[in-house]
């Protein structure tokens, strides 16, 4: 009979030390509406990463906390009004990209005011979870996807 194999042969890998990149705090929505579809947003063209499907949010600024920078960034973006307690903690990604180490947890909401329009160039599609992963997102997304159909 073979010996067992070593249990962390699955995870291999791992983000790069962050040596010298900068650390990124970013907040992230999973807008959910009544029949279970998620909102996304296409980066317009000019930004990086223009074109790939990501879920709204932003940087968080110094001062805030991640809810705090949500419920700004979604009346900035998508012109919404929303509150922190409405706001669900349901993931995180930890992601490094060459020039920064992204932080980004990602929260639940489905109550807030006003209809969610694109503010900043952006293009808003409402989306069957089983259907995010045909969206091309960026790298630090892409594993939230499990985590929110499993929520869903």
């Amino acid at each position: 009979m073979a010996a067992p194999s070593d249990p962390f042969e699955s995870c291999p890998g791992g983000p790069p030390p962050l040596g010298d990149r900068r650390l990124v705090l970013v907040a992230a929505v999973a807008l959910i509406d009544a029949d279970g579809r998620v909102l996304i947003a296409q980066r317009p063209a000019g930004k990086s990463m223009a074109g790939l499907w990501e879920f709204p949010g932003g940087k968080v600024d110094a001062g805030e906390t991640p809810e705090e920078a949500l419920v700004r960034e979604l009346h900035e973006e998508l012109g919404i009004e929303t509150r922190g307690s409405c706001l669900a903690p349901i993931a995180f990604a930890s992601h490094g990209y060459e020039a920064f180490h992204l932080l980004m947890p990602l929260y639940a909401c489905r109550q807030w005011r006003g209809l969610p329009q694109p503010r900043e160039g952006q293009t808003l599609k409402w989306v069957a979870v089983h259907a995010l992963r045909d969206y091309p997102m960026p790298p630090a997304d892409l594993p939230l996807i499990a985590q929110l159909r499993d929520l869903l």
